[in-house]
């Protein structure tokens, strides 16, 4: 038997220390000294209330984020000392976002400082595989961690800490805004759901129609009054028919309609590419992209070609004035036939 001080061969022609003796009874470690929260709870107090202001001021710095990108115009300046002039709204969404994660990063830092376990521990070198009490220790250690942390007793911090983590994601989620307008409404309406602009013109030119103005056969480009842009047009434009009222085949139709004349989206429900090569004989709207052919005798109904959705129908009526106005927005989406493919 080797005595307590001696050292071992462990089988590889190498020496281990004796486990049971303590190789470095005194590391050098200086002795430690409490903290004065340690030993004070008004201190404790409040250096719990300075990282639960931190983590407050990092919330507050999150919504001006939020704010600054919202009210902010991009185009605007802003001059300031040292930096002269920098755009507004890149100075106030930097300024904020650094904010938000300064205050959390100080606060956690305060936070373990002041507040939790600040007692010297040494660790001796173990074996690479760890055995199952050392499992344990470790498990214990973590589970002692978590007491020594003050969480269950200083409620104050870890409300507002849960405040400043939930609200700093917002960052990330509202610059998604820039990427466009979303679908579900935006590429649902037009610029016919105001019932200040429902009132029908020439695209080119702008004069306002009269039924009388149409003869049997006729088509014309038509859009909503007012100053339109080409992207607003781009769901707007409108072709206005006008057939004889015993050649429209559905009731609802000639119910959408006036007298025979039909508006019909100008949009081709496969691509979006502009409609425009009507045959007057079979009442027939030819696309010149792909050769969709829609019936405007059949509710626009899709006859032949790539288009999988029928062209939509706005419904018209007469003002007061005798002027040919829509009675409201197109009842379906306009344009290409993605909604089939998105159900």
């Amino acid at each position: 038997m080797s005595e307590p001080g001696e050292r071992q061969p462990n089988g590889h022609g190498q020496e281990l220390a004796h486990p049971h003796r303590d190789p470095f009874a005194d590391p050098g470690l200086p002795h430690h000294t409490p903290r004065r929260t340690d030993l004070d709870e008004r201190t404790a107090k409040r250096a719990e209330r300075q990282v639960a202001t931190l983590f407050g001021l990092s919330t507050l710095a999150t919504i001006g984020f939020v704010v600054s990108f919202v009210t902010i115009p991009p185009s605007d300046d802003l001059r300031v000392i040292g930096l002269g002039q920098v755009n507004a709204l890149n100075f106030a969404l930097g300024m904020t976002l650094g904010g938000a994660l300064l205050c959390i990063g100080m606060g956690a830092i305060h936070w373990a400082r002041k507040l939790m376990n600040a007692e010297e521990m040494v660790e001796l070198r173990h074996p690479m595989k760890s055995s199952a009490s050392a499992t344990a220790e470790v498990l214990e250690k973590v589970r002692a961690g978590g007491r020594d942390s003050a969480l269950p007793r200083r409620k104050l911090i870890w409300t507002s800490l849960i405040g400043a983590l939930a609200a700093f994601p917002v960052t990330f989620l509202v610059p998604l805004r820039d990427l466009g307008p979303l679908p579900h409404r935006r590429m649902r309406e037009t610029l016919w759901k105001d019932p200040l602009r429902r009132e029908l013109v020439h695209a080119n030119g702008g004069a306002r129609i009269r039924p009388e103005d149409l003869q049997v056969g006729t088509l014309i480009s038509v859009k909503p009054t007012g100053e339109v842009t080409q992207e607003e047009l781009a769901k707007a434009a409108v072709l206005l028919v006008r057939m004889r009222p015993a050649d429209v085949r559905k009731p609802e139709q000639a119910a959408k309609g006036y007298q025979g004349i039909m508006a019909f989206s100008k949009i081709c429900t496969h691509a979006g590419c502009p409609l425009g090569l009507y045959e007057h004989t079979t009442r027939h709207m030819f696309c010149p992209c792909h050769q969709s052919t829609f019936d405007l005798s059949d509710g626009g109904k899709v006859v032949f070609g790539p288009a999988a959705r029928d062209l939509p129908q706005l419904p018209i009526a007469v003002n007061s004035e005798g002027y040919l106005v829509a009675r409201s927005d197109f009842s379906e989406p306009v344009g290409p036939s993605f909604w089939e493919r998105g159900r």
